[in-house]
């Protein structure tokens, strides 16, 4: 038989490819959060899949701030 998913699995196989989505994927779970209708299990899913879009869109800003960092520093674009 096969093994489901639980919902902190699912999480952690999110992934986004920008921060603009990350923040769209936020503002759609923030809308079902605010639903008086929502189960508990439900908000519970949903608030943990916006904590990990969360972390993974301030991992992503983190970056660009390092990479503009050392654009500053160096004077230069090579960051790579």
């Amino acid at each position: 038989m096969a093994k489901k998913k639980s919902d902190s699995d699912e999480n952690r196989e999110i992934k986004i490819e920008s921060v603009e989505e990350g923040l769209k994927i936020l503002e759609e779970t923030t809308e079902k959060l605010s639903d008086e209708d929502i189960s508990l299990e439900d908000a519970f899913a949903d608030f943990e899949k916006g904590m990990a879009v969360l972390k993974l869109v301030n991992e992503k800003i983190d970056k660009v701030e390092k990479k503009v960092k050392v654009i500053t520093e160096n004077g230069t674009e090579d960051f790579q």
